[in-house]
């Protein structure tokens, strides 16, 4: 499992597909969760505007993220 960490409160969706690789701008977000199956702490997620906080597993294909704060 990978350790995403951040060092707000929460990022959104967008900004963890951002982050990762998987999309280029925030644009391109919604054509790809139409197209991939994005797993938030075992459901079906397809909100790109989606908060994700600290504790929170995301599940894209085969590869798993865990989201730390790194203020806590």
């Amino acid at each position: 499992m990978k350790k995403i960490f951040i060092d707000s409160e929460f990022i959104t969706l967008t900004q963890f597909l951002k982050i990762e690789g998987f999309i280029n701008s925030g644009g391109e977000a919604k054509y790809f969760l139409l197209d991939n199956n994005v797993f938030l702490n075992d459901e079906l997620e397809s909100r790109r505007g989606k908060k994700l906080y600290a504790n929170d597993v995301i599940k894209l294909g085969n590869s798993e993220y865990l989201i730390i704060n790194e203020n806590k």
